[in-house]
């Protein structure tokens, strides 16, 4: 890229662009079209800006150059730029007062942060302030090309619809529904969770969402999507912990003919499915190392190597949605998690309570999906049962380890059987039946046979205790669905503690899961 020398650090600077070929994307502009489009670029780095000057131009995109921040607001003030490209810390005069500024003196203006030192305060204050989009330093020349070109194409759009895009997108109301289902919640943890959901899902930023298995990751993750302004593209999901290494990797990013056995004929791959929408990293800790750092060129640049090539096969402009059901630092702590990979897609992070901390949304969640379910297996809403009170008290007491998939579950199972019109009780609930052992303040304790019973203290003590961890462990792995990374996460413990103990009783995970004890 070519460096253009200016007289001073801090003096504006206008240039035309010169006309350029666009590379081809969901959202090309004609070249008439980009050098209607005025970019006003402040940074007080000499560098960076005129690098970010130097790749535009050569878009097709007319760019005014500025240093300094009490100098850029005095260009605001006497003429109107479509998209401002600001760093956010900057001395004397900062980003959040160029964008407070140019709100104000020019609200159909696209203000877009820059920061070498992204946080999610500051994300979200800009974003709460009216910027339409986030870019972390360092980024490449093909993340620059894409979110100006997305900017671009929503000024073009707003001229032609006469809408004033900067306060237009922002004051949208978002879809309350997703493939049909709504996010329901009455508390004030998932009430904020839609409230963050909603104000990122307008622009471009990475989200990564944190939860349990079972809150719903998925489904907020087509709740940013369909919100965004990808929404008339793909959403593509990928679980990272379901398909092995080669698999994954071929899935991912395509391959060519002969890559391996069995590729007859090339393939492109889920990336470049997703190209122009979102895709949804499910799992994202469990996904081999070696793929986390193909993943991450990806973000940075934006190019894809099919497995089997020696050159690029495709651009992409890609938004990138992670979720994991485990602590994300200390996934990286434990080296299952890229820390540049994590950093990367953290811009945003939203995390889901797991249900037992909002009971109040178990009534709202157990009517919708008692009103779903009789009407996809009755095909009618008209003779539907009710809840009696003590069984709507049975449901919020229970602890909802599997979360609201386990709720959807059970109330699947009760309207299966249950008959029209009736009301439904607490024996007809399955765990009332079938795990009450599971159930706060329920049950009758370790059952200790004469063996423990005839033995001195200290020995019963360490036989009770034995049998305890035993069947502790069966019960936790089974919990986890034998994510040992999980059951450490429901046990309040570490992994390595999981394994001691299965060491030091001579079991194993896969013997605890079919309940073959050692």
């Amino acid at each position: 890229m070519s460096i253009t020398e200016r007289d001073g650090p801090g003096s504006p600077e206008t240039v035309r662009a010169r006309p350029s070929q666009e590379p081809s994307g969901p959202l090309t502009l004609p070249e008439e079209a980009k050098a209607t489009v005025e970019v006003l670029v402040i940074d007080d780095e000499f560098s960076l800006r005129e690098s970010c000057a130097s790749l535009l131009r050569a878009e097709g995109y007319p760019v005014t150059l500025c240093g300094r921040g009490d100098d850029a607001i005095d260009l605001v003030k006497k003429r109107h730029y479509d998209i401002v490209l600001v760093d956010l810390f900057m001395s004397q005069v900062g980003g959040m007062e160029i964008l407070a500024f140019t709100r104000e003196q020019s609200p159909a203006s696209l203000v877009i942060l820059m920061t070498g030192n992204p946080s999610v305060e500051s994300s979200l204050e800009g974003l709460r302030a009216g910027a339409w989009d986030y870019l972390p330093k360092p980024f490449s020349a093909t993340q620059l090309q894409v979110l100006i070109g997305r900017a671009a194409h929503a000024v073009t759009v707003a001229r032609e619809s006469g809408v004033e895009v900067g306060r237009a997108e922002k004051e949208a109301d978002p879809v309350p529904e997703v493939g049909g289902r709504k996010i329901l919640g009455e508390s004030l943890a998932m009430t904020e969770v839609v409230q963050l959901a909603s104000k990122v899902a307008g622009t471009d930023a990475s989200v990564f969402l944190t939860g349990e298995s079972g809150t719903g990751k998925e489904l907020l993750a087509h709740f940013i999507h369909d919100n965004s302004r990808r929404n008339s593209r793909s959403l593509v999901p990928v679980n990272c912990a379901a398909l092995p290494e080669p698999l994954l990797e071929s899935e991912m990013f395509g391959h060519t003919e002969g890559a391996f056995t069995g590729a007859t004929k090339a393939k492109p791959g889920l990336l470049e499915v997703a190209h122009g929408g979102t895709l949804f990293l499910d799992e994202l800790s469990d996904m081999p190392l070696s793929v986390q750092a193909k993943i991450l060129r990806v973000i940075q640049d934006g190019v894809v190597r099919r497995v089997g090539s020696t050159k690029v096969d495709a651009v992409v402009n890609v938004r990138f949605i992670a979720a994991t059901n485990v602590d994300p630092l200390e996934a990286v702590k434990e080296g299952t998690l890229r820390r540049d990979l994590h950093y990367r897609l953290r811009v945003v992070p939203i995390h889901i309570p797991p249900l037992r901390e909002r009971r109040e949304d178990i009534p709202v969640l157990a009517e919708s999906f008692l009103s779903e379910f009789w009407l996809n297996h009755r095909g009618s809403a008209g003779d539907m049962p009710t809840f009696s009170a003590p069984a709507m008290t049975a449901l919020q007491g229970w602890p909802w380890r599997g979360n609201v998939r386990e709720l959807r579950n059970v109330i699947e199972h009760l309207v299966v059987l249950a008959d029209p019109d009736s009301e439904i009780f607490p024996e007809a609930i399955p765990f009332i039946h079938e795990d009450m052992d599971d159930s706060p303040g329920v049950g009758t304790g370790l059952a200790l046979d004469r063996a423990v019973l005839n033995a001195d203290y200290h020995a019963a003590r360490e036989m009770v205790l034995a049998q305890f961890e035993v069947e502790y462990l069966e019960h936790i792995v089974r919990e986890a669905n034998g994510n040992i990374s999980d059951a450490a996460r429901l046990a309040g413990v570490d992994r390595t503690t999981l394994y001691r103990m299965m060491e030091r009783h001579g079991t194993s995970r896969d013997a605890l899961l079919s309940g073959l004890r050692q």
